[in-house]
């Protein structure tokens, strides 16, 4: 059973900082490249960053370049999402996402946590 566990969300004034974890079970994990989600009601959910398998090259969408990165540790499972100087409009769900190929499998699979909820304010 494949499971992707958030945690580290929670109640941030504008300018603190939080770290996310996603810690991953079930997946062959460094086959997996692995990103963060947001979304906040009534809109889609938005894409975070993005690190490949092995975390050679991240990707952070523009809107959060200089300010969220992300990171992983294979031999943990797990992939962490830096959140520095936290905005109110960066208030939103944070979801975690697997996607890849099972080692000596064919088919590609996503899989998403649960999501943790993010609050900036004061």
């Amino acid at each position: 059973q494949v499971q992707l566990v958030e945690s580290g969300g929670g109640l941030v004034q504008p300018g603190g900082s939080l770290r996310l974890s996603c810690a991953a079970s079930g997946i062959t994990f460094s086959s997996y490249a692995m990103s963060w989600y947001r979304q906040t009601p009534g809109k889609e959910r938005e894409l975070v960053a993005t690190i490949t398998r092995t975390g050679s090259s991240i990707n952070v969408a523009d809107s959060m370049k200089g300010r969220f990165t992300i990171s992983r540790d294979n031999a943990k499972n797990t992939v962490y999402l830096q959140m520095n100087s936290l905005k109110p409009e960066d208030t939103a769900v944070y979801y975690c996402n697997a996607a890849g190929v099972e080692p000596g499998r064919v088919y590609y699979y996503q899989y998403w946590g649960q999501g943790t909820q993010v609050t900036v304010s004061s």
